[in-house]
């Protein structure tokens, strides 16, 4: 084999585990985008505390908030929202629970993101509380009960893009986090 097809083999195997490296990547860098940039139904970062003391409950306004959940196709627990919905005024604080269970007999580490829909309305939605972005870890037959503590921008009762709008649906989405193969988190994601 000469010198020259060598080097082109080398090039070529670089690209292909460029290429698989960025397709790993695809997902978690793109929730990362959205949530710096409230795209895609994503919510913008954490909350302020002081704007959540001071906020004014706009009773004029009822919301229906669904609960959504799914998992990834090689994530094996079982996951789902303890209710699913609730209703809730935008100022209103309101707070919701979903349940993990790992149903098989080794350990196993999860990862979720999130999103609201409409996607607009990924804008007015603060989460205070939230298990996403963190790594979780259940034991084998393991089941836990994770809180999402949030509220509704008072703003969106006046946003003309959200009169029509009376119900939002947050879903959250568990990977399976591999060892050797870290899901980046956002600096403003971390507690």
């Amino acid at each position: 084999m000469s010198q020259g097809t060598k080097s082109t083999l080398y090039y070529i195997a670089a690209v292909g585990v460029l290429a698989l490296g960025l397709s790993y990547a695809a997902v978690p860098l793109y929730r990362i985008f959205c949530q710096a940039y409230s795209y895609g139904g994503t919510t913008q970062q954490g909350h302020d505390a002081e704007k959540v003391e001071s906020m004014q409950k706009r009773e004029d306004r009822i919301l229906r908030i669904r609960f959504n959940a799914d998992t990834a196709a090689s994530m094996t627990w079982n996951f789902k929202p303890q209710q699913s919905e609730i209703k809730v005024a935008p100022g209103e604080t309101a707070l919701a629970f979903y349940t993990a269970r790992n149903p098989t007999d080794r350990p196993v580490i999860g990862v979720s993101t999130y999103n609201v829909i409409p996607f607009d309305a990924g804008l007015y939605f603060n989460k205070i509380q939230c298990f996403c972005f963190e790594e979780q870890l259940l034991n084998p037959h393991e089941e836990v009960h994770m809180p999402v503590f949030f509220y509704i921008d008072p703003e969106f009762a006046d946003d003309p893009k959200m009169e029509g709008v009376d119900t939002l649906t947050l879903s959250y989405t568990f990977f399976e986090a591999r060892e050797g193969v870290p899901l980046p988190i956002p600096n403003f994601a971390r507690k």
